[in-house]
């Protein structure tokens, strides 16, 4: 049954609720759905019915095509100022000798490791520490972009950017400026974790506020780069707080248009202080997929990453608004795997990568930062691939 057809008949089912069949006629009509609209769906929309919508939503943007890139990871330093409750990655600076921090010889070196390889990408977060300041980032883009001039910088969080701002004396504005003229080229959505107060005073009371994360994405924008958005999802967290912080985002992005794409990470509870919260079901996270991709009406893409879920989960939420599934990460990151992520050494090559989403009927491009299209995969064949037995996404019936 095509997308068409299942929303048809999920429209002609009598026993649909009301307020359901009204979300419904507004994603088919292409309206936008409100807020308090996004709670209901948390509130009473089941698994299928979120995933008619969401496919449908998606298989109109983008068809079957789903997309990855070729990425490396560099993490500074997982020593750092703040004590975000539910960080399992980062050590205080009293815990120094449990951690590490590198220089700029050090992440050039690990630049230099991927000369031969056809990577677009090196995405960089981590602690934020007072060393590694604004010249020290400035000297590393700088480099890195000597060395390697086609390489995508994607750098930093609002969560870094703004310690390291406030301690130049900078706006956020002339701070961003002065390290996209040292080869920054876009942001990583990380650091949003939950906008409203009452809950970021809880998990993150130490590190910038959410209309601060806002303002320097804003900046970014203005300025011409392009950024992505998360949300920490699954915790001390109500559904409202959910919608609550997309809304956010669906403000700015119709204010600037500088977002790409839209980033739901699943709270991990292993070795973290909030280690005693359960962490939510699988059909938790596709119900979130999917409500994120009809609530995020004008952001293009929505990621899930692989490296965090799980590749079965990721393969799943191909079928619930995600069309995007993250890169390679060929073991670079330790972020997902030290909070207790399934995959304890993150990294899949492209073969791989094309293998699972093609095992699921969907269509593997290759894309750069920006989403341009590097490689077609849905006709390729590898030399030394074996196919393996071909296993079909769930079919939701209305």
């Amino acid at each position: 049954m095509n997308n068409d057809h299942q929303i048809e008949s999920l429209l002609s089912n009598n026993n649909l609720n009301p307020g359901l069949r009204k979300i419904a006629e507004k994603v088919k009509n292409e309206e936008r759905i409100s807020f308090d609209e996004g709670v209901y769906l948390y509130e009473q929309a089941d698994l299928p019915y979120l995933g008619i919508l969401a496919n449908y939503i998606r298989n109109k943007r983008h068809g079957d095509l789903t997309y990855f890139n070729r990425n490396f990871h560099i993490e500074p330093t997982n020593i750092c100022v703040y004590d975000c409750k539910f960080c399992s990655y980062s050590r205080m600076i009293k815990q120094r000798e449990e951690g590490w921090e590198m220089d700029v010889d050090g992440m050039i070196d690990i630049v230099k490791k991927y000369d031969k390889e056809p990577v677009t990408e090196v995405h960089i977060t981590g602690g934020v520490v007072p060393k590694q300041n604004l010249e020290f980032y400035a000297d590393f883009f700088t480099r890195c972009k000597a060395h390697r001039s086609d390489l995508h910088i994607k750098a930093l969080t609002p969560v870094e950017y703004y310690y390291i701002f406030k301690k130049a004396k900078l706006s956020h504005y002339d701070g961003m400026k002065y390290l996209k003229e040292a080869g920054l080229d876009s942001m990583p959505g990380g650091g949003a974790e939950i906008f409203h107060p009452e809950i970021r005073e809880k998990i993150a009371h130490d590190k910038c506020t959410a209309e601060q994360w806002l303002d320097i994405h804003e900046q970014a924008h203005k300025l011409g780069m392009r950024s992505n958005a998360t949300m920490l999802y699954g915790h001390i967290e109500e559904f409202w707080h959910r919608v609550d912080h997309m809304d956010r985002l669906r403000q700015l992005q119709d204010k600037t248009g500088g977002f790409q794409a839209f980033i739901p990470l699943k709270f991990r509870n292993k070795d973290n202080q909030m280690s005693d919260v359960p962490e939510v079901s699988v059909v938790e996270d596709l119900r979130n997929y999917a409500i994120a991709r009809i609530y995020m009406d004008n952001f293009d893409h929505i990621k899930a990453y692989w490296a965090m879920i799980s590749r079965n989960t990721a393969q799943l939420s191909l079928n619930f608004g995600v069309d995007d599934i993250d890169g390679t990460l060929d073991d670079t990151t330790k972020i997902y795997s030290m909070a207790g992520a399934e995959e304890q050494n993150p990294a899949m090559s492209t073969q791989q990568l094309v293998r699972l989403i093609k095992d699921v009927g969907r269509k593997p491009i290759e894309r750069d930062t920006l989403y341009n299209v590097i490689n077609d995969y849905t006709d390729f064949e590898f030399e030394d691939e074996v196919k393996p037995k071909f296993y079909s996404l769930p079919v939701i019936n209305s």
